[in-house]
């Protein structure tokens, strides 16, 4: 399972942020009296008695933005909440309820996670009985607390905790989840066609005319007697040509590449890379999903345009995705459909594989001494363990002494490192780097002092690994490239 999310909403100027920081005991958003401060979700990785899981932090819901940002906030309100594992209803016990704390309620009634309600403000034991009035909200057991006192810290935590999803076992066996596939793209590339090829029927209206498929589909089906779930999406197009039902139509486009495990990314190659192409792509990285970039209708350009241009044209373009593989296939007659989905299913298993601390630890040993971290600061920073805490994506977080003093391009490395010698060599890898705890004694990597001479080692990001480790994928007629070392977007 993923890393947890607990998400924490409310209407603006009830503390949400202040909740952020003191929970994480660390300044991490901006606390303001303003309203409307928060705009994009912020998130912070938490361990509280032995469970790992992620904070996030939303703007306010309700909140009329004088940029004319209000559509964009609630976008990324309505991402964290469909993401949730726990939300944190905070409301505000010195204001008491108001109408948009109703509303907010509203929202959240037919979410099927866990909601707290926490009572933020209430400095004083003298405003127990005001917050009171917040039952009426109906999200069942109430919790007081107060950043500025530090009041309720350690009874939230706990029923966070206790309200996290169990600890699935990791194991892929018999009972092995549905694989749902999203299959996204701007306006005719095929996805219809290719949805109905996949079920062997017509289930997809399929037409010349652009913006056919209007909402998200789920068509089920199987394939050497394992059962899928193909996701058709709607076709995007730019904003300024957008109209309402196209508004809708993206952000359904949207919630299916959250709710898929593994993303195919459709291209015509009669048509150029594209900014909404850009735009698909930047948010399948924000959401760690693994991705197939397909070339489809290639049946039209065999022998006319080789493969190799088409490979360093997509690698070009998208320099942050060079893990993610590249098919060519034809969808309307079926050509290297299937092998398309045996790579996914190896997609999907490699973001469920669990490396264990030994190996893992092994593995970041061998790349700080084929490269050691620069000098910050005239001092070398020492990474001391690496554990993996999550999956669907892998996450990994690093213990280590100073985090700032590992720099941007060091962490590229360490990504490129966990690429290449681990099961993730095609899928994001979400990466955090932690400061080791002062009662923590442990020191799994043990780094030979041979090395630390004090020269910068920034070199490039596959310095030292050895070219054989990069797998081919077993496309018939397809090309696809390891380069990269970026693992969507760095959890750092």
């Amino acid at each position: 399972m993923g890393l947890p999310q607990v998400v924490i909403v409310g209407r603006p100027n009830v503390g949400k942020s202040s909740i952020l920081n003191w929970l994480a005991q660390k300044r991490l958003a901006i606390v303001d009296q303003t309203a409307g401060v928060t705009r994009d979700r912020m998130s912070h990785l938490m361990c509280h008695r032995e469970r790992y899981f992620e904070l996030v932090d939303t703007g306010g819901i309700g909140f009329e933005d004088p940029d004319n940002l209000s559509g964009k906030i609630d976008d990324q309100i309505t991402a964290g909440i469909d993401s949730a594992d726990v939300i944190l209803f905070v409301v505000d016990t010195r204001s008491g309820l108001v109408p948009l704390d109703q509303e907010v309620a509203r929202r959240l009634r037919y979410v099927d996670v866990p909601v707290i309600c926490v009572a933020n403000k209430a400095d004083e034991h003298t405003l127990d009985s005001q917050a009171d009035e917040f039952y009426r909200l109906g999200r069942g057991k109430l919790i007081r607390t107060s950043t500025l006192q530090n009041r309720g810290r350690p009874e939230l935590l706990d029923m966070i905790v206790e309200r996290l999803p169990p600890e699935a076992d990791d194991e892929v066996g018999a009972d092995e989840p549905i694989m749902k596939v999203a299959i996204v793209g701007r306006r005719n590339v095929g996805k219809s066609t290719f949805v109905n090829t996949l079920a062997q029927a017509e289930r997809m209206i399929v037409s010349e005319v652009p913006g056919t498929t209007r909402d998200s589909v789920d068509v089920r089906f199987e394939l050497d007697g394992k059962s899928f779930m193909a996701i058709d999406t709607p076709g995007l197009r730019r904003t300024k040509s957008m109209s309402d039902i196209d508004f809708y139509s993206s952000h359904r486009a949207q919630r299916s590449i959250r709710r898929a495990d593994v993303v195919l990314m459709f291209f015509d190659p009669s048509q150029r890379i594209s900014k909404v192409d850009k735009q698909l792509c930047d948010y399948i990285a924000e959401q760690y999903k693994p991705c197939i970039f397909v070339v489809n209708k290639w049946d039209l350009y065999v022998g006319s345009m080789p493969t190799e241009k088409w490979v360093t044209y997509l690698r070009d373009t998208f320099r942050t995705m060079w893990y993610a593989p590249i098919a060519f296939v034809t969808g309307q007659t079926g050509k290297n459909v299937k092998a398309l989905l045996n790579h996914g299913q190896m997609l999907f298993k490699q973001a469920r594989s669990r490396l264990g601390t030994g190996e893992l630890n092994r593995v970041v040993r061998a790349g700080l001494e084929r490269n050691p971290p620069p000098l910050y600061e005239n001092r070398a920073p020492k990474i001391f363990y690496a554990t993996q805490v999550g999956l669907q994506p892998p996450t990994i977080v690093m213990f280590c002494s100073d985090p700032q003093a590992l720099s941007e391009p060091y962490r590229r490395y360490l990504l490129g490192i966990l690429r290449d010698h681990t099961p993730f060599s095609e899928v994001p890898i979400k990466l955090y780097l932690r400061k080791r705890q002062a009662g923590d004694q442990r020191d799994e990597i043990e780094l030979a002092d041979a090395g630390q001479d004090g020269v910068s080692h920034d070199a490039g990001p596959r310095d030292g690994i050895p070219q054989d480790s990069f797998p081919q994928a077993d496309f018939p007629d397809a090309s696809v490239a390891h380069d990269a070392v970026e693992g969507g977007q760095s959890g750092a």
